[in-house]
């Protein structure tokens, strides 16, 4: 999801248009991978320790190309999540060594972490694509880089995240502080295992918390590897903690322990609203939920018909449709419909489908069958609806979750395709004729997380965005991130703000302090 990454990042890497699609990268920029890298940690990290389900649990986590079990991982569960608690409540105690740790040597710590990354970042590559199933050219050339970037964006923001002086009135000094909340409860999705790990520590970290971190239960191992970095580098015991596990067990711990103070979860919406309730029937910890989203993308008929049919492409298929922000309604204005259907089949029916660990791949599994099956659903749903099958719609090779990239035509906005998140390689064609009909249409959601339109008239562009109801709109782009820009959604698609400055509010508390100033008798 993250073009910005690759623009610029290797001199070899060759753009035919905008979108990072895997053919417009040069082999010779990215190491020959491993298909069969070797897993060193699959067990909880807590305390700076390696250690085993107190229950003694483990689950299998797949190869998604191929279905196989690629190890046993330890399952954390409530015990386990008491355990990590402590030991972050332990590290947060006034005194510790990470409350004494001066803010720049905070960011220090994170500046190592971005480098062991870095130095490690073929095999991460290599981990990610195996226990995932993206495209090893996309892990390497896009996912690790940005993960990179992101940690240093925070690891500067350490010592810079200052408070103010207030002149309140009468004879008093008042300024604020900006503390860290405590401890930091963090669940993080699969589709990005180390992206999204990065967006949650870099901040919490930062800005002086610490984090027990529930990991997805498909994708697992990555995470556990930076949390042996984490420990390498030098983070303090108890700062960071790391458990692989089950959502309503480990996951529903964390959201309603009395000794978490923050939760932050990526993931569906669904979930989302059950996070909050625990948050609010616990302690009234602080909550930040990214969550699902039924992206609009727009063409204008005076849009560069080239560059928007591959940018939009790339919208909805990059990471196996996998995204959050993908552009899943795409709303064509009328007087290009056509044609704009047709170069969009064509496009999606030379996408290379495949083995991840192959360079020329552009699409690889899905994470797992549910996804799996779940996707195969809405194809057929689809179908039934009425929706015009334009490409794809089946399944793509005998074993391993592969789907074929789908382009469905003549899609209503009351169609199932249309209203509910696909998470998945299928694109939804609508048509459209005015500007006011679709900004109304684009908003007829329960989500409102992205946001794309494609035009040559800057001020329609800007009317469009004005418009819609969404935390980011993309402009003749799609899904270009950077740290220092926020991110987050409207409506059923969030709360809060992850990447920026912005993202650094949601790990601090605000304390004022009000001192008299005596004064002397003349």
């Amino acid at each position: 999801m993250l073009r910005s990454a690759v623009c610029g990042l290797v001199p070899r890497v060759v753009r035919r248009s905008a979108g990072p699609s895997v053919r417009h990268l040069s082999a010779a920029a990215i190491p020959v991978p491993s298909a069969q890298p070797e897993v060193h940690f699959n067990q909880l990290f807590i305390n700076n320790e390696w250690v085993d389900a107190q229950s003694r649990k483990t689950f299998p986590t797949i190869n998604p190309a191929t279905g196989e079990v690629i190890c046993q991982v330890a399952e954390a569960d409530q015990a386990d999540v008491n355990r990590a608690v402590k030991a972050a409540r332990d590290a947060f105690r006034l005194g510790s060594p990470w409350r004494r740790m001066d803010a720049s040597q905070r960011g220090l710590l994170l500046s190592r972490l971005a480098d062991a990354i870095e130095r490690d970042a073929a095999y991460l590559a290599e981990l990610e694509t195996l226990d995932n199933g993206k495209p090893y050219a996309i892990s390497y050339m896009v996912d690790i880089p940005t993960v990179v970037k992101c940690l240093r964006y925070y690891a500067g923001w350490a010592d810079k995240w200052e408070g103010k002086t207030i002149p309140i009135d009468g004879d008093y000094f008042c300024y604020t502080r900006h503390e860290p909340v405590g401890v930091c409860g963090q669940i993080i999705p699969w589709n990005f295992p180390l992206l999204m790990q990065a967006w949650k520590l870099g901040p919490a970290l930062a800005t002086g918390n610490t984090v027990v971190m529930k990991v997805a239960e498909q994708t697992p191992l990555t995470a556990l590897y930076v949390a042996n970095l984490i420990k390498e580098v030098g983070f303090p015991e108890g700062v960071v903690n790391i458990l692989p596990g089950m959502g309503p067990t480990a996951g529903a711990a964390i959201a309603g322990h009395m000794d978490v103070d923050k939760v932050a979860f990526t993931g569906s919406t669904e979930v989302g609203q059950l996070i909050q309730q625990a948050a609010g029937t616990s302690n009234l910890k602080k909550v930040t939920l990214e969550l699902g989203g039924k992206s609009p993308n727009i063409i204008l008929s005076d849009s560069n018909m080239e560059e928007a049919v591959e940018q939009s492409h790339f919208a909805l298929f990059f990471n196996q449709g996998q995204c959050c922000c993908a552009g899943s309604r795409t709303y064509v204005q009328a007087d290009i419909y056509d044609e704009f259907l047709e170069r969009s089949a064509e496009r999606a029916r030379k996408r290379v489908v495949g083995n991840p660990f192959d360079l020329k791949t552009e699409q690889g599994p899905q994470v797992d069958q549910e996804q799996f099956n779940k996707i195969l659903g809405y194809i057929s749903t689809g179908k039934k609806e009425g929706a015009k099958l334009m490409c794809g719609g089946g399944v793509a090779a005998d074993r391993g979750y592969y789907i074929q990239p789908t382009v469905f035509g003549d899609v209503q906005d009351n169609m199932t395709i249309a209203r509910e998140e696909i998470f998945g390689p299928v694109m939804q064609i609508l048509k459209f004729n005015t500007l006011e009909e679709v900004i109304t249409r684009a908003n007829d959601s329960k989500y409102g997380l992205a946001a794309g339109i494609f035009t040559k008239d800057i001020d329609k562009a800007h009317y469009v965005a004005n418009g819609l109801r969404a935390g980011t709109v993309w402009i003749n782009c799609y899904d270009v991130f950077g740290a220092q820009a926020p991110f987050g959604g409207y409506k059923s698609s969030g709360i809060g703000r992850e990447l920026g400055e912005y993202g650094l509010e949601n790990y601090t508390e605000v304390k004022t302090v009000t001192i008299k100033v005596p004064q002397k008798n003349s």
